[in-house]
């Protein structure tokens, strides 16, 4: 599976990126896949990869390209328990830093450079994100409607700005959605709210508890990291992803 690091032309300069696509010279859908806080590393190389494998060009950009190229911060091999305060104490000036209207801006610049690529057949394109990543995914398919034709975020904070800036964010979005949530992140009850949120957006969507996760459950590199819930994200990206791009 090729894969390269790219640079992605901002308002602010470049981003750097890793890109892994199919090699067999025919023109695949695009996904852009944004990173949880911790950024682009080998665990996130592997979910592209992966991702790429089924048929897709993935884009996965340095979020935080401003502070520099990734990784932004030295990390651990693994992210344990013990690791995690000093790489917050690091990673939250940062996140802090990446306010709304940078996530609009560079989002902009992803999806022009994303559609534009010659890998890349026409045509909307899907968004996916991990952790922060997830409402970094639905703040750009809300921004984008008739671009971004699905769009997933796992494990990530999709309610976080409170319910009005919630009602915001869904009423212009238009892509199919999928939200996994890890069982330490949401309550049934908060998960009942937010799907009444979504159903009374007119939202095409599934949005469910993924049973026994922690916050990261995706993360290969982590302490939160559980198998069964990666399968089950797999389970419901891969077909979210058939459903809408199919056909491209």
């Amino acid at each position: 599976m090729p894969d390269k690091m790219m640079h992605i032309p901002t308002a602010d300069g470049q981003a750097d990126a890793f890109a892994a696509f199919p090699d067999d010279g025919v023109r695949h859908p695009g996904v852009l896949m944004y990173a949880d806080g911790f950024g682009i590393r080998p665990a996130l190389r592997e979910l592209a990869r992966e991702l790429a494998g089924h048929g897709y060009y993935v884009l996965v950009p340095n979020l935080f390209y401003r502070h520099g190229p990734a990784p932004v911060i030295e990390l651990p091999e693994y992210i344990g328990e013990d690791a995690r305060p000093a790489v917050f104490a690091q990673l939250m000036p940062l996140i802090e830093a990446h306010t709304a209207e940078r996530v609009l801006s560079d989002a902009d610049a992803y999806l022009e450079f994303l559609t534009t690529r010659p890998e890349v057949a026409a045509g909307p394109v899907a968004v996916t994100g991990y952790c922060i990543g997830g409402l970094l995914a639905m703040r750009t398919a809300a921004a984008h409607p008739g671009r971004v034709a699905a769009v997933a975020g796992f494990h990530g904070p999709v309610g976080a700005d409170g319910p009005e800036a919630l009602h915001r964010l869904l009423s212009t979005l238009t892509a199919e959605v999928h939200l996994g949530h890890a069982a330490t992140d949401m309550t049934p009850e908060a998960l009942v709210e937010l799907d009444q949120a979504l159903d009374a957006a007119g939202v095409d969507h599934t949005s469910e508890i993924y049973p026994g996760t922690a916050h990261g459950f995706t993360m290969s590199d982590t302490d939160a990291f559980d198998p069964a819930g990666l399968r089950r994200h797999w389970d419901r990206l891969l077909p979210l992803l058939d459903r809408t791009l199919a056909g491209r």
